[in-house]
């Protein structure tokens, strides 16, 4: 019965089954504590599911009418949204059939049961901590007009929030993750509790920065990484050097690696992508051309859900990377940071277009 419904209630169960609540209550009891089931909305261990930690957030976007006048009003139209790294991130997954939990942090508003209501049929949000007197995160983004970005605002003090001692309290769905996904939304000592807890549980760890500015909260040593996707910008950032050609490039995925990290992928907007794989071999994706920009907004968090979702069908690394190729050049065409068409039958017929 929890199988077909998680997010069935003990007297729902009680009246199903004609047990007493008390039998009901002692009998989930004992599920959780032999780990056979984790928490409420009941997860089975058995499914493993993929756990996301991070950012969920409201995203607001302008966009410009003209060119973008600093110091001056400038005219705009604007679109409201929920996003956050890997929320977004759990989404696609869920989308695509994907059993995920999202462990986050948020505050007890109107913004929060917006982002409940809208990402609850793609993932278990029953892990997700309310903190009163606090405002969930929020990320305002102001696009030219030609649907790049121009400037980013963010309000993400909330994830502060998510630390060791939060995580520990859902270390029994965390054990039987069939990976974590973990933003750099959360702060420094969350990343690094949950390299160790990887490499103890023997779990497979990824990691996606969110923006320079939070690469000082990645670790310095990388062995723990099965997955780390991290952009040009971020790379020069952490690695305090200057990417100015294709050596350079090659060389930061080399660096990478020698961090530990088992699989790199560096990616550099509409030039396409490096990756670098533990045996020492790197490659170069191109990026799909498209004509058309509508909104960049959310490309990235696609490109990692199409790699993270085939590398767990255990497909090739050609189709692992361009499965996040294809993802981010269809999101782009989508004023959703999630588009809202993905699914598992529509992934299989965008992958078979290239």
């Amino acid at each position: 019965m929890i199988k077909e419904r998680p997010l069935i209630s003990q007297h729902e169960l009680s009246e199903l089954t004609g047990l007493p609540n008390s039998s009901i209550a002692e009998i989930i009891s004992g599920l959780i504590k032999n780990e056979h089931i984790s928490g409420n909305a009941y997860v089975l261990n058995e499914n493993s599911p993929i756990i996301c930690i991070g950012g969920a957030n409201v995203d607001r976007k302008l966009y410009a009418k003209f060119e973008i006048s600093n110091g001056t009003s400038n005219p705009v139209k604007s679109s409201r949204t929920i996003g956050g790294v890997a929320r977004n991130i759990a989404e696609n997954l869920g989308r695509l059939g994907e059993q995920v939990v999202l462990i986050s942090a948020s505050g007890n508003d109107l913004e929060w049961k917006e982002i409940y209501d809208m990402s609850s049929p793609f993932m278990n949000l029953e892990h997700v901590t309310q903190f009163e007197n606090a405002s969930t995160g929020s990320y305002t983004a102001v696009l030219d007009k030609n649907g790049d970005l121009s400037i980013a605002l963010a309000d993400m003090d909330i994830f502060e929030e998510i630390t060791p001692e939060l995580l520990e309290k859902d270390s029994n769905i965390l054990k039987c993750a069939k990976c974590i996904v973990v933003d750099l939304n959360c702060p420094v000592e969350t990343v690094e509790f949950l390299c160790s807890f990887a490499t103890e549980h023997t779990i497979p760890l990824i990691i996606i920065p969110v923006s320079s500015p939070k690469m000082n909260r990645l670790p310095k040593t990388l062995d723990a990484v099965s997955w780390l996707i991290v952009n040009k910008d971020e790379t020069e950032t952490f690695m305090n050097i200057k990417i100015n050609d294709d050596k350079d490039w090659e060389k930061s995925v080399e660096r990478w690696l020698e961090l530990g990290v088992k699989n790199v992928i560096v990616t550099n907007g509409s030039k396409g992508v490096l990756t670098g794989s533990e045996n020492g071999e790197i490659r170069y994706f191109p990026a799909i051309e498209e004509p058309v920009v509508v909104d960049v907004t959310g490309a990235g968090d696609s490109f990692c859900s199409g790699v993270i979702y085939s590398w767990l069908q255990k497909k090739d690394f050609d189709y692992i990377i361009k499965s996040g190729l294809v993802n981010a050049q269809k999101t782009i065409l989508s004023k959703h940071t999630v588009r809202q068409e993905l699914s598992q039958k529509q992934f299989k017929l965008d992958m078979e277009e290239i």
